[in-house]
């Protein structure tokens, strides 16, 4: 995939996303970007994790896309507001230009976290290839590369958010899964927005415990797994 021009629209939540003029795709769900963010990846990820691991500190995430930089933010202000130290991997072979992130109105659409707005912008322009702290409690590390190529770290969490198979098929394969979810410790958590029945089979063929969950605003289904306590 090449880095082909994006624009961006409004989701029906009011919240924005970005459509890819290449692929023909959008980043987020059309029926609320801001609604699919905090239920596939706070709701069913980080909640979920610390549910089970209540005092497993820091967290470890790995997110697949970094993109307009949304899943971080929240992330990172789900840090902030738990108090909860986060160690955060995201890769991005495409970032965005300025002149659009700097337009992304997700600081706007929920005022209760509004005095979080700044570390939206910090997060985008954070060195690439480096890590290092953003906040008090949310340390990062950003790489510009493929998912193929990049050099995973053991996470706890995986925000699994490529683009769909049918857009995007070469991350969806069973081997580059396995590189994923190799890199998971034991009782780890996968989530995605995608219920397509191949990637279902192939997790459980990876050993992961697989959970089809009911889907954010618009979607019926989504899929989370955990690996193994004891792998």
């Amino acid at each position: 995939m090449s880095n082909h021009p994006v624009r961006i629209i409004t989701t029906e939540d009011g919240s924005h996303s970005l459509y890819h003029e290449g692929l023909q795709e959008t980043y987020h769900s059309f029926h609320g970007a801001y609604r699919e963010s905090i239920h596939v990846f706070m709701l069913y990820g980080l909640d979920s994790w610390l549910a089970r691991n209540p005092r497993k500190y820091p967290i470890r995430v790995f997110e697949v896309g970094f993109g307009t930089g949304l899943n971080a933010w929240l992330t990172l202000v789900w840090a902030e507001q738990n108090q909860i130290p986060v160690l955060y991997h995201t890769i991005e072979p495409f970032p965005l230009e300025k002149e659009i992130y700097s337009q992304l109105n997700y600081i706007e659409h929920d005022h209760g976290i509004w005095h979080f707005h700044k570390y939206f912008e910090a997060l985008h322009q954070f060195p690439w290839n480096e890590g290092g702290p953003v906040s008090e409690y949310f340390n990062m590390k950003k790489d510009k590369t493929t998912l193929e190529e990049a050099q995973l770290y053991p996470s706890d969490v995986v925000f699994f958010d490529a683009f769909a198979p049918s857009k995007q098929p070469e991350l969806w394969k069973k081997e580059v899964l396995e590189k994923v979810t190799d890199s998971m410790k034991p009782g780890a958590v996968f989530t995605t927005y995608c219920a397509m029945g191949q990637l279902k089979r192939d997790l459980k063929e990876l050993g992961l415990e697989v959970e089809t969950l009911p889907g954010p605003p618009g979607k019926k289904e989504m899929t989370r797994a955990w690996t193994t306590s004891d792998q």
